[in-house]
Parts: C-alpha cells; sequence; structure tokens
C-alpha cells in the first residue's frame, strides 16, 4: 500500500493544499552537503535559518531547539523522506543552524560485551 502524497499548505486557507514533490523541496538536488547517518543527532546551531530555505526547515529547527533529534526522526516526522530529509539537514548544517552532536567515549558500548555477545550468536546460530 502506497502512503498518501504529503501536501503542504499553499495559502494561508488551510483548506488550499498542493503536492510538494521531494526535488521542489530540494531545489532539483539529490546528495546532501554532508554525510549523515541515520543516528548523527543534531543540535541547535547558533546561526539563523535564511529566506530562501523552504518551511521544513523551520521545523526541523523547531524540533532539534524542543530536544536533540536524530536524522532518522526528523525524516519520519516531516514525512519527505531520508534522502530530502538530509538535504535540508545540510543545508541548516551549512548555515550552523543545526550541530552534530559529539560523540560521548562513555556512550560507546562496551568492547568486551560487544565480543561476548557476537561469541554466543555465533554458537547459536552455528548449532541450530
Amino acid at each position: 500500500m502506497t502512503p498518501a502524497p504529503r501536501r503542504l499548505s499553499v495559502a494561508a486557507d488551510p483548506d488550499t493544499t498542493a503536492f510538494v514533490r521531494p526535488y521542489a523541496l530540494t531545489r532539483g538536488r539529490t546528495r546532501p552537503q554532508y554525510r549523515l547517518r541515520l543516528e548523527s543527532v543534531l543540535h541547535p546551531g547558533t546561526g539563523r535559518p535564511g529566506p530562501g530555505l523552504p518551511e521544513e526547515c523551520g521545523r526541523i529547527t523547531a524540533l532539534c531547539r524542543a530536544r536533540p533529534r536524530s536524522v532518522a526522526e526528523l525524516a519520519g516526522t516531516l514525512g519527505c523522506g531520508l534522502t530530502p530529509a538530509k538535504i535540508l539537514i545540510s543545508d541548516l548544517l551549512a548555515a550552523h543552524v543545526l550541530v552534530p552532536g559529539t560523540a560521548d567515549a562513555a556512550s560507546d558500548p562496551d568492547q568486551d560485551l560487544l565480543l561476548r555477545l557476537r561469541a554466543a550468536l555465533t554458537m547459536k546460530w552455528l548449532d541450530e
């Protein structure tokens, strides 16, 4: 089943909507400026979105100001697809509106735990 097309308001009247294709949101761009992973967490920066950015950039900024969000979460919330969301996020990163979260060594998984987990899974799957 195909999801319903996303509609954006194009007038002050909320009943007036028009379908906006992803390439219209990204101005024809198909690749983001920055390499972003799905789990990359974005925090608000010091910059401001420029006047030429789509309204979705304002939504992304507001969501990240409320709390840090991952790329996957932003793409899902916007409903515009992963690549268009990454392109819009890249625009905001370039304008310093958003900044990527830094990797925290304390949040990295324990290497010993990962090795034991891998060994246990390997043994389980080889036994069957």
